[in-house]
């Protein structure tokens, strides 16, 4: 069962403590500092809870501001790649431009620490990858 860790008018944080997976499921357009303080909600979620998985579910999300794209990469993603995360699935956004953005920002991302990283159009599909076991190489 999922527990609200946070919530505005654009994003709800859950997660599951049994399975240790995340999930934000975002709907509209934040400002800055909307924008900022969710995503600061996420990282302090994902390391208070020490959670493996991440669900992003961006398909109502509109676009990121580039300057919150940088903060993204230079504040969060350092974070993210010393955390415990290893699966991260995402469900693409319907808005061009807020895919445009992550996809930019997990191209950052690539190679860096252990997460992988993977899109998907369909929910179900989705948890079912996060869900899987995760090895952990020797």
């Amino acid at each position: 069962m999922a527990t609200v860790y946070y919530e505005n008018h654009v994003v709800t944080i859950t997660y599951e403590e049994e399975s240790q997976l995340g999930m934000a499921v975002w709907n509209g357009f934040l400002n800055s500092q909307e924008f900022r303080e969710a995503i600061t909600n996420c990282v302090r979620l994902i390391e208070e809870r020490k959670l493996l998985r991440w669900l992003g579910d961006n398909r109502k999300m509109k676009a990121i501001r580039p300057v919150d794209q940088e903060w993204f990469v230079e504040n969060i993603l350092p974070r993210l790649q010393q955390s415990a995360l290893r699966r991260n699935a995402v469900l693409v956004s319907e808005d061009f431009f807020n895919r445009t953005a992550v996809e930019q920002i997990y191209r950052r991302a690539e190679g860096q620490g252990e997460m992988i990283t993977k899109e998907f159009s369909n929910r179900i599909m989705a948890v079912a990858w996060l869900r899987e076991p995760i090895t952990t190489p020797a």
